[in-house]
């Protein structure tokens, strides 16, 4: 028995495997706290230049009204951006103009995938607020290293929340009360081409 269960077992006067339960319902109720509230990427960190599966966890609609459009906004430096289908969902792609062309295999990119949506096709498509679900893409990561936003909106059939709130210097993103997606990209020495 770890310091911490025998401790709460003194104070709650509890047997050890009711002590068990108790600290991992402690440690579940804080796990779900605050990250729950929002729009999250499944995996927050990743390697410069590689490529990243972006997957958004949607917790909840609009207080009870059922998110019909889930919208990403592409971060500047993502290339290739590509939707994961959704059965009774249709998906739109914007592209934008890119101010300077790359090579991708020989072949000249010239615009790239500025925003994704998901729009269900029907309303028996929305996703209730009481339930949860994913949306995903593929994409390759800008070379250099730091934090990356991703800005989200959930379009309600009464109501939109826009997950696209950064912290400004000094400010802790704990504070906003619609924080953007974070993915912390790291350095990678000599990363070599994957898919």
């Amino acid at each position: 028995m770890t310091f911490l269960m025998k401790t709460a077992a003194l104070l709650t006067g509890r047997r050890p495997r009711a002590v068990t339960s108790l600290v991992l319902l402690m440690w579940l109720g804080t796990a779900a706290g605050p990250a729950a509230a929002h729009i999250t990427l499944e995996y927050q960190v990743a390697n410069a230049g590689s490529y990243y599966k972006a997957n958004f966890k949607v917790g909840h609609g609009c207080a009870d009204s059922p998110i019909q459009q889930i919208i990403v906004i592409i971060p500047v430096g993502v290339q290739g951006s590509k939707p994961m289908p959704k059965a009774g969902w249709t998906i739109d792609i914007q592209r934008d103009k890119l101010a300077k062309p790359y090579d991708d295999h020989g072949r000249q990119v010239t615009e790239e995938v500025a925003r994704i949506s998901w729009t269900a096709k029907t309303p028996a498509d929305y996703l209730p607020s009481t339930h949860y679900d994913e949306f995903a893409l593929q994409a390759r990561l800008p070379a250099q290293a730091g934090p990356l936003y991703w800005a989200v909106s959930q379009v309600c059939e009464q109501g939109r929340i826009d997950w696209n709130e950064t912290p400004k210097a000094g400010q802790k993103g704990a504070d906003l009360k619609a924080p953007a997606a974070l993915l912390e990209i790291l350095p990678t020495a000599g990363a070599g081409h994957q898919h």
